[in-house]
């Protein structure tokens, strides 16, 4: 019998922002390099592995806010998905201290010159840069939108937290050349049919919520729908079929389906 691999906590950001002058929101999305193990080439959201030191920044509350009512596990999700949005995008979701509005983006921009490239390479630790520069982490900015965990038999596992937030204003991120080679800002519409004509890889998870993301008209109408929504966990189960495979998921997720058709047989 084959080792269940037991999930990895990540967290995910969908950066939001309104598309000028269409009734659309457009989201920020990285395309993957092709030498990384997991999702290769696939076009995705920017996030990661929640790692030690994001739980070590639950012991200094003064360097986040918007954690009422959060236990230490929804504290690390959230405070995760923060730091693996700054590194891959740049994007800065915090406030300066004392500060009831987000960092604009000449400082966030000189906060990432100074020190995006030392975090990714673990020369330095996302309580420092915060602690250096006097940075406190908006959590009550991130809205729970999803729960995705990999399904058992895969060899690797991730037990992944999506959350929605409104991208900072003018804060327009950029790829890191490293674990991701190009990124843009799409509309949910756009990078659905970039999947279909082939221009971009994109995995199920990744294609479910672009398909309800795409619903929402605008980021005040995404943000306010998936607020007091409850989230049902997701682990897809694959079944094969005589035509190909299939994967099953709850129908009560909110996505429009339980049967999902995901490759021919081969």
């Amino acid at each position: 019998m084959a080792e269940i691999v037991t999930p990895r906590p990540a967290s995910t950001i969908l950066l939001l922002r309104d598309a000028a002058a269409r009734q659309e929101v457009e989201v920020f999305m990285m395309v993957r390099h092709y030498e990384i193990d997991f999702s290769s080439g696939a076009l995705v959201f920017p996030g990661g592995s929640v790692d030690k030191g994001d739980k070590e920044i639950i012991a200094t509350p003064a360097l986040y806010s918007g954690a009422e009512g959060l236990d230490e596990r929804a504290l690390s999700f959230r405070i995760g998905a923060i730091r693996e949005t700054f590194e891959e995008s740049g994007i800065l979701l915090a406030r300066p201290k004392g500060s009831n509005v987000l960092v604009d983006a000449g400082r966030a921009r000189e906060i990432e010159l100074a020190h995006r490239s030392q975090l990714c390479e673990s020369k330095t630790s996302f309580l420092d840069v915060l602690a250096e520069t006097g940075m406190v982490l908006a959590l009550d900015e991130l809205v729970p939108y999803a729960h995705w965990i990999t399904p058992e038999g895969m060899p690797k596992r991730f037990d992944t937290w999506f959350f929605l937030a409104a991208a900072p204003p003018e804060q327009l991120g950029t790829h890191d050349g490293r674990e991701s080679t190009d990124s843009i800002w799409v509309s949910p519409r756009e990078a659905l049919e970039g999947g279909e004509s082939g221009r971009f890889k994109l995995p199920f998870p990744t294609t479910r919520n672009l398909i309800r993301l795409g619903k929402q008209a605008s980021v005040g109408a995404a943000l306010e729908d998936s607020r007091g929504r409850s989230i049902v966990t997701v682990m897809p189960v694959m079944t094969k079929t005589a035509t190909g495979r299939q994967l099953r998921i709850p129908r009560e997720a909110g996505y429009d389906g339980e049967v999902f058709e995901v490759g021919a047989a081969g």
